[in-house]
């Protein structure tokens, strides 16, 4: 979900250390169920450029352990397979979406303290120009986005949209402005009444505008919490004409009939995609993996991505490619730019 964050792992984790002992690129595809898993074929070797041997030790920006010149993960699936060979085919077609919480910025405890990893500017600036339109598509308001992403006026990324709200707002960085309609009144009553409801629960509550979201990841339980939670936050979202989405130890109470797959499809007809990637890693992006399949079936190639966490394990089950984190999403889409040229 867009209101909270994944974390990509600690330098000192096994997954950062993995990548420091293999050799460059190997560490960046994950096969769901493990490498091992039953039926599966051997990964081909991730796609290089011609000329380029991985990291390398020429200084980048952002530092020398910036992504650069990144060797470019296969996915494991055949769909996802095709999808990235017509998004390599035709950059000039493709449709980037992304998250925001959990795929560019890692996850904290204070929602409000979420920033964009340190390099996914960077390599935003260096895909964006080369592709038909990137699209941060989130639960947060879009101008709370824009902020905690450093996007306004950052060279590079003229294309860029971002969807804040699941898509009630509308953030364009040729203009600046944010449009949006007027907000449900069903949100206006459950915030008055939520303080009663959480009273003693060590919950805390994000209000987003549009949506309220309750989290629970600052309970002495957290996940007691969040179960314990889930009835009674459902009963009065219903109550009021919302409903509510559960994330990563949050619940959300936000209007219906709008989410991250009917954003994601309007946005890719609007532009008329040729190919559409989708990066995410909380329970609400599963309503844009669904879109990108119905895109697929309807013609138009997809990617699917998943942000790694061990929180949520539905994204990893059905993403075309598993990487690690928000670190590991900036550097595919450095790999991306790279291997467009």
């Amino acid at each position: 979900m867009s209101s909270q964050t994944g974390g990509s792992a600690p330098h000192d984790s096994p997954a950062a250390r993995q990548r420091q002992d293999e050799p460059a690129g190997r560490g960046a595809t994950t096969r769901p169920g493990g490498p091992d898993a039953p039926g599966a074929e051997p990964l081909p070797t991730p796609v290089t450029r011609a000329g380029q041997e991985g990291r390398g030790a020429t200084t980048r920006p952002g530092g020398p352990d910036a992504p650069g010149a990144e060797p470019l993960p296969t996915p494991v699936t055949r769909a996802g397979q095709e999808g990235l060979a017509a998004l390599l085919a035709r950059p000039d077609k493709a449709l980037i979406g992304l998250d925001f919480d959990g795929t560019l910025a890692p996850i904290v405890a204070d929602p409000e303290r979420a920033r964009a990893h340190p390099w996914a500017l960077p390599a935003l600036a260096a895909l964006a120009p080369k592709v038909a339109a990137v699209a941060v598509i989130t639960g947060r308001p879009a101008e709370v986005a824009v902020r905690n992403g450093g996007f306004a006026g950052a060279p590079g990324l003229e294309h860029l949209v971002v969807l804040g709200h699941y898509g009630a707002e509308r953030w364009d960085a040729r203009s600046g402005k944010v449009t949006a309609p007027d907000p449900h009144p069903g949100v206006h009553a459950v915030r008055a009444e939520l303080p009663v409801l959480l009273e003693g629960t060590g919950t805390w509550v994000e209000d987003k505008g549009r949506a309220v979201a309750v989290h629970t990841r600052r309970a002495p339980d957290p996940q007691a919490a969040f179960e314990a939670l889930c009835e009674p936050l459902t009963a009065l979202a219903t109550r009021h004409g919302l409903i509510v989405e559960p994330g990563r130890m949050v619940l959300e109470l936000r209007p219906p009939g709008i989410d991250k797959g009917v954003a994601l499809t309007g946005f890719a007809r609007e532009i008329g995609a040729g190919s559409v990637l989708y990066g995410g890693d909380d329970l609400g992006d599963l309503p844009a993996y669904a879109a990108v399949d119905t895109l697929r079936a309807d013609g138009t190639p997809g990617l699917l991505v998943c942000s790694g966490s061990d929180e949520v394990t539905e994204l990893r089950e059905r993403a075309d490619l598993v990487v690690d984190g928000p670190e590991g999403v900036v550097r595919l889409l450095r790999a991306l730019a790279d291997f467009i040229g």
